[in-house]
């Protein structure tokens, strides 16, 4: 009987070792038995503006956290939160008051003990931004745009549009590519766009780079009416023009000739055709006047046609182009090219400035708030003549906007040191509002000759657009406000870049005045600010600023990605500033990349640096801006 003992002696130690049932091992059978987590460590409070973020250290074996509060330091804490993550943000406080938080871990066994305490007091903004997700507006993606893109150094990535345009182009001879600067460079005729004997090179060089890179492209198509018929140098301009040195634009070829249209013209001949220009790009390029292109090509009427009596003395002669003279050309050119290409969309009259467009640099009798504008005249002409042709004949209101802001004394655009004094750094950040602030009267000859109020010009013309010409957009193909070298150059610029998303701009091209790293930085808060491919969304949500002089916050969300929101805070004050960014739903983690002059040192290229990760959530999130600084949140 001895065996059968030991054999029960046996089974009855293996059921100790291994438990009963099925072979699984049972709980705390082999191993460390589980235990309740361990006590949360590392818990910081940050105070916002009626918020306050916390964040702390995982703890191993934690499934979840309570969150607890108190206003008694040392105890008394209730549970107010559960979170599932090591961070959390509490909405629910005051300004004024001291809270104290612990957070415990959780997992299936228990809870670990609390943290050590802490605080936090939340502060009120010293600006608060309102969002409106309700009012919102597609965003263009043709507002991220320069001029002679691949001629730039250290020009962004991710850019959206280059544009071929300047006095350069007016004298421009497709059929040889000889041009001619105009003042710019001694009136003289030349080989500078392109040596090639190629016809259209010099515009196809640039097509090509930029569809390389993923760009749209701007090129210009000549109206004054001569072109470059050699590169032999200077023009007399003693009479001009000197019709020897020149071929005649023609805008329509059947006009001319019953000849077909060809990649190879007569580079001898007297004229020059303006649809036979654009066919023979498009022949290079299938489709890309299509209004359906996902990478257009659009088309400038000419360039800064009011001054060319001066900057084209060669061609125009002294006298200056009347604005009655101007409309009837445009017409005339404008159907040729879409009587060949009818979804080519086309930019004009491409101003110089201001005074172009209030008075036709002086032919027009106008009044600040009257109906006495260029556009006045031109819109309902334009109008007129295209309900005649059955579709617009010009689809974009073009004008340059260099900002005549000043200090007292030195214009903004010739502001370009690395050491500025305060009064001009003013003048340099505030000088973007001109484009649509109904409250800010900048320093120059406009407000204090001519308006004597503000000068809003991207309202004022979108007034007169849905008065007489409903529909058509607009675009800044020109533009620069200083700062070259200094953190008030990107200040200016990332508002100019928020304001053309906010107010609906269509396009927008840059045009450096000469190397200027920190404008060109301002782009990067909004196209590839994480270092690699993160934009500001696709659509604007409104923003109102309670210290528009100090703070302004322009506020996106993306189609593609919901629950994502970009926001670009732009602070032009010379001091910190809590901002308080309220009225959008927000959750998960808030990204804050930052530009300041600090930052700036030593960047090549000046580039936001990422500078905190919290989370958010609700509708309100609380930042501290640095004193002249460029911040650019996403959520997501």
């Amino acid at each position: 009987m001895e065996p059968k003992v030991g054999l029960v002696a046996v089974l009855l130690l293996a059921a100790l070792m291994f438990g009963c049932g099925g072979g699984g091992a049972g709980p705390g059978a082999r191993g460390t038995p589980p235990s309740t987590p361990a006590v949360p460590r590392g818990l910081t409070a940050t105070a916002g503006n009626q918020q306050v973020a916390l964040t702390w250290v995982a703890s191993t074996g934690a499934t979840s956290y309570n969150v607890k509060r108190s206003t008694t330091s040392g105890g008394g804490y209730t549970r107010i939160a559960s979170a599932s993550t090591t961070s959390y943000a509490d909405t629910g406080v005051a300004n004024g008051t001291p809270y104290f938080y612990v957070v415990s871990a959780l997992n299936s066994v228990g809870e670990s003990g609390n943290s050590s305490q802490a605080g936090a007091t939340p502060i009120t903004a010293d600006v608060t931004i309102t969002v409106d997700p309700i009012k919102t507006k597609p965003i263009s993606p043709w507002i991220y745009g320069i001029n002679f893109y691949t001629g730039i150094s250290g020009a962004p990535s991710h850019l959206t549009i280059d544009r071929a345009g300047g006095n350069r182009w007016t004298a421009y001879n497709w059929e040889t590519n000889a041009s001619n600067a105009g003042s710019d460079y001694f009136y003289q005729n030349d080989n500078y766009l392109s040596a090639s004997t190629s016809p259209a090179e010099a515009v196809r060089s640039v097509i090509a780079a930029d569809r390389g890179l993923g760009m749209a492209s701007i090129i210009s198509v000549q109206l004054l009416g001569l072109v470059s018929a050699d590169e032999s140098g200077p023009v007399n301009v003693s009479k001009p023009p000197d019709l020897t040195r020149f071929r005649q634009v023609i805008d329509k070829k059947s006009a001319a000739t019953s000849a077909p249209f060809t990649t190879s013209p007569d580079p001898t001949d007297a004229n020059v055709y303006m649809d036979e220009f654009l066919w023979a790009l498009d022949q290079k390029f299938p489709g890309i006047f299509g209004a359906n292109a996902s990478l257009p090509t659009f088309v400038s009427l000419d360039n800064e046609p009011e001054l060319w009596n001066s900057t084209h003395l060669e061609v125009q002669g002294p006298t200056a182009i009347s604005s009655d003279d101007y409309i009837t050309k445009t017409i005339n050119l404008t159907k040729a090219l879409k009587d060949q290409f009818p979804g080519v969309v086309i930019f004009g009259p491409v101003h110089y400035g201001f005074e172009g467009i209030y008075d036709w640099q002086g032919e027009l009798t106008a009044t600040p708030d009257g109906t006495n504008w260029f556009p006045d005249k031109y819109l309902p002409a334009i109008k007129t003549a295209s309900d005649a042709y059955g579709k617009p004949l010009v689809d974009v209101y073009d004008f340059h906007w260099y900002s005549e802001a000043t200090d007292g004394s030195t214009r903004v655009t010739n502001l370009t040191s690395a050491s500025l004094t305060d009064a001009q750094v003013r003048a340099i950040v505030q000088s973007s509002r001109s484009l649509w602030d109904p409250t800010f009267i900048e320093n120059s000859w406009i407000t204090n000759a001519v308006l004597s109020e503000p000068i809003k010009i991207l309202p004022r013309l979108q007034a007169k657009i849905d008065a007489e010409f409903p529909g058509t957009r607009i675009a800044i193909t020109e533009y620069e406000n200083g700062g070259n070298n200094h953190i008030a150059g990107t200040i200016a610029e990332a508002d100019n870049l928020g304001i053309f998303g906010s107010q609906g701009v269509y396009a927008a091209t840059l045009w450096p005045l000469g190397n200027c790293p920190y404008i060109l930085a301002a782009f990067r808060a909004f196209r590839g600010f994480d270092g690699t491919t993160a934009g500001f969304g696709d659509t604007s949500l409104q923003t109102t600023s309670s210290s528009v002089q100090n703070v302004v916050v322009y506020a996106s969300s993306d189609s593609s990605a919901p629950g994502r929101f970009v926001f670009v805070a732009i602070n032009r004050s010379m001091s910190s500033q809590l901002t308080a960014i309220n009225g959008v739903q927000l959750s998960g983690t808030a990204s804050i990349y930052q530009m300041t002059a600090s930052s700036a040192q030593g960047q090549s290229p000046i580039h936001p640096v990422l500078v905190q990760q919290t989370p958010v959530s609700g509708d309100s999130v609380t930042i501290t801006l640095p004193a002249l600084s460029v911040s650019t949140i996403e959520v997501k």
